[in-house]
């Protein structure tokens, strides 16, 4: 397992395959838009998604954990899909399991009532200020902050010599933003434009990889 580092404001980062984020001063582990309940939501209404991508996604959750053991995990939105349905049962049982404090920044497809969460412990909120950082769902510009988010799903395109080509997930740094891949196994990906002065960073099944 490769993770990459980075520095942000005086603050130590971690990126990991898994599309988390450790921050290491906090303590803090960051998620972006899991999507627990979208295989669910899909498979009810027909759709030939295999039942496993279900279990993949709770058995990531609980590598990164162990990997960081974060006293904080902070879900930057979008953390279930849809309405209640079975996998929201799981989710409980993973919260249940988990001595971690939680905390939901809400995202456009966080519709479960936060009393749902609060019953679970989880603090619901609209976002999440620490010193110059601030933590939400959609990318936001403010003067003088720096904004880590997540809610775009980012990619990119990797071309070979050949002209093969592979799509990965990927952590875009901007200079004064920081867009997470979504953790989610069942996604999808965005791929972005790349302007001058981003840092891409490319998110392979063990490794996090710079890319010039």
């Amino acid at each position: 397992m490769e993770t990459a580092n980075l520095y942000i404001d005086t603050q130590n980062f971690e990126l990991h395959p898994s599309g988390a984020m450790y921050w290491r001063e906090q303590n803090l582990l960051l998620i972006a838009d899991v999507h627990l309940g979208k295989v669910t939501h899909f498979r009810k209404h027909g759709s030939a998604v295999p039942q496993s991508v279900i279990a993949e996604n709770f058995d990531q959750l609980n590598e990164v954990n162990a990997y960081f053991q974060p006293k904080t995990i902070c879900f930057l939105g979008d953390l279930f899909h849809s309405y209640l349905n079975n996998e929201w049962i799981l989710f409980s049982e993973w919260v249940k399991s988990m001595s971690a404090k939680i905390i939901l920044i809400e995202g456009n497809h966080d519709v479960i009532s936060p009393l749902k969460y609060e019953e679970l412990k989880i603090e619901v909120v609209d976002e999440l200020m620490v010193n110059t950082l601030f933590l939400t769902h959609h990318p936001e510009i403010r003067d003088g902050l720096f904004n880590i988010a997540g809610h775009i799903h980012p990619g990119i395109r990797l071309r070979g010599i050949a002209k093969q080509s592979l799509t990965v997930s990927c952590f875009v740094k901007k200079s004064n933003q920081l867009i997470l891949p979504s953790f989610g196994s069942f996604t999808g990906k965005h791929i972005m434009d790349v302007e001058e002065g981003d840092q891409i960073f490319a998110v392979t099944d063990d490794e996090v990889i710079r890319i010039q």
